[in-house]
């Protein structure tokens, strides 16, 4: 075919088109396209519009108007149709339309969709990591997803904390594994009410990673094998001290039974005396049989009070310890089934996996850390409670020297220190920060092989690698645009939180698969020096000549473009333009010798 024949096209959206020929690439059109969805198809198939969702937030679209109502709007844009394999896009209110008659399990199947594309990249890297015998590394955090505090068309949109204040709307948990390829990986996203607070999410947050990796450390049930002695021990305890508080009461019963009668007899006797002096018409005086009877009864009865008040304090004490017995059984059973759960779970473990999971202050409950340790994870939290931070400062004296940790961090550190709630001995450590004129503490709190204690500064910089999810979150948001909700229908927004961190993942993909399959050529484009971010906001706005034939897809990004004088050139794909309906049959069809591409936006 000579220079002349080559078909050639322009797109407004550089990098949407190489990225839909890396879509092709691992099957990622047409399992969208085979997901099921009960809708009418007109123009466009439901499928078709729900891959324009996806694409729209590859494109960081701020909302979804933006696919037909922006400078160069995505469905105006044929090249990239065709690099996604469609006729053509739909306008933005008929991919509103699909989204809003989304149900819950089709969105869910959506989802699962997109987790068996990711299944093959996250097997990989998980692979290469435990061949290195290195452990895998988990994040995870809850991120606030704010409405309109007056706004009444979110379902189930409540108050709740987000960023440092109180919002309407939703909040969504994340789990991220680090890998050596690709850096941060998403793994997980689930969706929740606006009042969800971190402590309630942790163990869900490791489940969903276990969930979508089919890994899982060992647990340690000889921790929980100890707790349950101990907790022998205490019920023990607890069933000698009803025992001897039912001895007491039944003693102060009787003691009071007795009491009860002589005031009988007493209170007889009086009336007997009354009577006589009465007939006999006798003066009470103070040294009388009446009057001493009289005196007698009030002794009698003062006694009885006293014996009553001390009963009802022994009911008490019993009732208390009746509610400990009743908790320390509660707790037996609730751990007898957690170590069942351990123990089928050691035994259907055949490669059981070494894992850290890292996670801030707001998950670090006992409780909490108590799990974790249990599931068979390193653990690097934060103690929720101040008073921990309190605690572990009121250990610090005046000749303990501070380890320098960072720029304006200091640490000081106790191995296996045993935390009054917690079962277990944990590594804790104090840091202090300064910050100006002022010092401000926190704690740190860890579990595991690694000698933390050993290394402060190492501790430090560990534990704050998790500042990485915090990144991944703050790009979700502003590259991704999840704070941006583009739906109102749940399901749908559940679709949005899995498409931004899907699409979070699938560009790091697309940039290692492109700087590795790209036709190296003259003034040729490196992607891999690009960051999502200049990926997303620039280069998927950019303009580009495609041109395509049966070898590959050229993308000549324009003159007044970003990329200027670079290219970039991928190798096969499928350009061919599909069967259109007469309706939307506006464009003139390919020869079928040839394939399409497209080019950046200046």
């Amino acid at each position: 075919m000579s220079q002349n024949d080559i078909p050639r096209s322009h797109t407004q959206h550089a990098f949407l088109v190489a990225w839909g020929r890396f879509a092709q690439e691992i099957g990622l059109i047409e399992r969208l396209q085979s997901v099921p969805l009960k809708q009418k198809k007109r123009e466009h198939t439901p499928q078709a519009k729900v891959l324009e969702f996806l694409v729209a937030h590859l494109a960081g679209c701020k909302h979804l108007q933006d696919i037909s109502l922006s400078a160069h709007p995505l469905d105006k844009d044929q090249a990239v149709a065709l690099a996604w394999k469609q006729a053509g896009w739909a306008d933005y209110s008929g991919v509103s339309r699909t989204l809003r008659q989304l149900s819950w399990g089709e969105a869910e199947a959506i989802a699962a969709t997109l987790q068996a594309t990711s299944q093959p990249f996250w097997d990989k890297e998980i692979q290469m990591l435990l061949t290195n015998g290195q452990r895998l590394e988990y994040d995870g955090d809850l991120t606030g997803l704010p409405v309109s505090s007056t706004s009444q068309s979110y379902p189930n949109a409540t108050f709740g904390h987000m960023d440092d204040d109180v919002y309407l709307g939703y909040q969504a948990a994340v789990v991220s594994l680090h890998t050596h390829t690709f850096g941060r990986q998403w793994l997980s996203v689930t969706h929740h009410p606006g009042d969800t607070v971190s402590c309630t999410q942790a163990v869900t947050m490791v489940q969903a990673a276990e969930a979508q990796t089919g890994l899982r450390p060992r647990r340690r049930v000889e921790l929980l094998q100890q707790q349950l002695q101990t907790l022998d021990t205490q019920t023990a305890l607890t069933q000698a001290k009803q025992q001897q508080q039912a001895a007491d009461i039944h003693q102060k019963q009787a003691t009071l039974t007795a009491l009860a009668a002589q005031i009988e007899v007493c209170q007889q006797a009086i009336s007997d005396l009354e009577k006589q002096y009465q007939e006999r018409q006798r003066v009470e005086r103070p040294t009388s049989q009446l009057a001493q009877s009289r005196q007698r009864l009030q002794m009698l009865q003062a006694r009885y009070d006293r014996w009553q008040e001390q009963l009802t304090q022994a009911e008490s004490r019993g009732q208390k310890t009746q509610a400990k017995a009743e908790a320390q059984k509660a707790e037996y059973q609730h751990l007898r089934q957690r170590l069942s759960q351990w123990e089928q779970d050691n035994a259907t473990n055949e490669h059981p996996i070494a894992a850290s999971f890292r996670l801030d202050a707001g998950f670090g409950t006992y409780e909490n850390v108590k799990i974790l340790v249990e599931m068979g994870y390193e653990v690097y939290t934060k103690p929720l409670s101040h008073q921990v931070v309190k605690h572990l400062q009121s250990l610090v004296s005046a000749s303990d020297n501070w380890t320098r940790v960072g720029n304006n961090a200091e640490m000081i550190a106790w191995p296996a220190y045993q935390l009054k709630g917690c079962p277990y001995p944990l590594d804790v450590a104090v840091e202090r920060f300064y910050t100006g004129k002022t010092v401000k503490y926190s704690g740190l709190l860890h579990f595991g092989s690694d000698p933390v204690t050993q290394d402060l500064p190492d501790w430090f910089n560990t534990y704050n690698k998790r500042q990485t999810i915090e990144a991944g979150i703050k790009e979700g948001k502003q590259v991704f645009q999840l704070h941006r909700l583009k739906v109102r229908m749940e399901p749908a927004i559940y679709l949005q939180e899995q498409f931004v961190i899907f699409a979070a993942n699938f560009i790091r993909w697309a940039t290692h698969w492109l700087a590795h399959q790209a036709i190296p050529v003259p003034n040729a484009l490196s992607v891999s020096k690009l960051g999502i971010k200049k990926q997303v906001q620039v280069g998927a706005h950019t303009s580009a000549d495609v041109s395509w034939d049966s070898e590959g897809w050229l993308l000549t990004f324009s003159q007044h473009s970003a990329f200027a004088g670079k290219v970039l050139q991928l190798p096969g794909g499928d350009f061919a333009l599909p069967p259109l309906t007469p309706k939307s049959s506006v464009f003139r069809p390919f020869s079928t010798k040839t394939t399409v591409i497209a080019q950046p936006l200046g």
